[in-house]
């Protein structure tokens, strides 16, 4: 799961049932902190963006089932971009992305309760939403387990093309919002979910992480570093 030197830094090489407890324990993180980004209501992930609209266009399906389709087109493009590379175990890649869909429509519920109406309440909830949905990427991340099939996707285009990764993340994202606003005009009539809040969470996001990265490794250099007020042997 690590994508650069930084992320593998970070990243827990502890016993294997740890390193799950956390994995999860990332993915309803990230879904509550998407949850609470939603009922900000002053916009959204590109990702979230277009499963939200989604479930306007057609309600029957939950956001977290509109999700995990995503998902599912995201692997079968994986094969098609590179199929050589494309394994069995590449299947497994759909449990966390069943659990994510699981956990989203569950906050979603656990959250319907929230409405705010003053503006700097709505901006004060995406700034924490977008908190906790970097600590539980950054869990994941720790973990370093399974990719979820979008991660997938974007990591063998980089193994296919060797165009930067954050630069194809970024193609990948814009591609997502243009998908969802083209969506909503044609389907709702007018742009669903895109506001100031999708960039406040393309700029936050990001340094919340290189922020949990920083505390890590300060805790880590901390408990590595050595007793400075050792005992003197007793004389005999």
């Amino acid at each position: 799961m690590a994508h650069n030197a930084a992320e593998a830094e970070i990243v827990d090489t502890g016993s294997l049932t740890r390193r799950w407890i956390m994995y999860v324990l990332g993915i309803y993180i990230l879904t509550f902190g998407v949850s609470l980004a939603i009922r900000a209501g002053i916009g959204i992930s590109p990702q979230s963006s277009l499963t939200r609209t989604m479930t306007l266009v057609f309600p029957p399906l939950s956001q977290g089932t509109y999700n995990f389709i995503l998902e599912l087109i995201m692997l079968a493009l994986t094969y098609f971009v590179l199929p050589k590379d494309f394994k069995l175990k590449n299947f497994a890649s759909l449990i966390p992305a069943f659990v994510l869909a699981v956990f989203l429509d569950l906050n979603l519920k656990f959250t319907e309760f929230v409405v705010l109406e003053e503006y700097y309440l709505r901006v004060a909830l995406l700034v924490f939403a977008d908190a906790a949905l970097a600590f539980g990427l950054f869990l994941m991340i720790r973990a370093n387990l399974v990719l979820m099939p979008i991660d997938m996707f974007v990591n063998t285009i980089f193994k296919r093309t060797g165009w930067k990764w954050g630069n194809i993340k970024t193609g990948f994202d814009c591609t997502l919002l243009v998908t969802s606003a083209l969506i909503g005009l044609g389907f709702l009539g007018e742009i669903q979910f895109i506001r100031e809040g999708t960039i406040i969470n393309a700029i936050l996001i990001g340094q919340y992480i290189r922020l949990y990265f920083f505390l890590h490794k300060k805790m880590s250099a901390g408990k590595s570093a050595p007793e400075t007020g050792t005992l003197e042997p007793a004389s005999k």
